[in-house]
């Protein structure tokens, strides 16, 4: 069973956002979309300083079964990746919701943009995605 912390958000993509700060959330994928995906070898994010709009592509992860497409749940600047992915893609799988994070963002409007769920709302979502 997979387990979504309260504090974060969700897209129906499977990426998460936590708020940081004043502007600032970082970015990560899922326990449910880690473990679809199965050992992660390889994460490839886009520029720090490039500007990236809600739902647009900014990476991808590759496992051991698939690549798969990462996308924005907020829009921003892309400030920071997790430099620890460098050397140990594994923290996706081993802390998804924690030092596994991928990017950071400061956004550009205020406040979360509509669309995005909470813990219970994810649950429901990966529930009928199952059905």
């Amino acid at each position: 069973m997979s387990y979504y912390p309260e504090h974060l958000k969700y897209s129906k993509d499977h990426e998460w956002v936590e708020v940081t700060g004043d502007r600032r959330v970082r970015v990560g994928i899922t326990d449910f979309a880690q473990k679809q995906l199965g050992d992660i070898v390889f994460v490839d994010v886009t520029t720090v300083g490039r500007d990236i709009e809600v739902g647009e592509e900014f990476g991808t992860v590759e496992s051991v079964k698939s690549v798969s497409v990462l996308y924005a749940p907020v829009a921003g600047r892309v400030t920071a990746k997790n430099p620890e992915l460098d050397g140990d893609h594994e923290l996706v799988n081993s802390d998804p919701h924690g030092d596994g994070w991928i990017i950071e963002i400061e956004t550009s409007g205020s406040g979360m943009p509509a669309g995005l769920l909470d813990a219970a709302q994810y649950a429901d979502h990966i529930a009928a995605e199952a059905e």
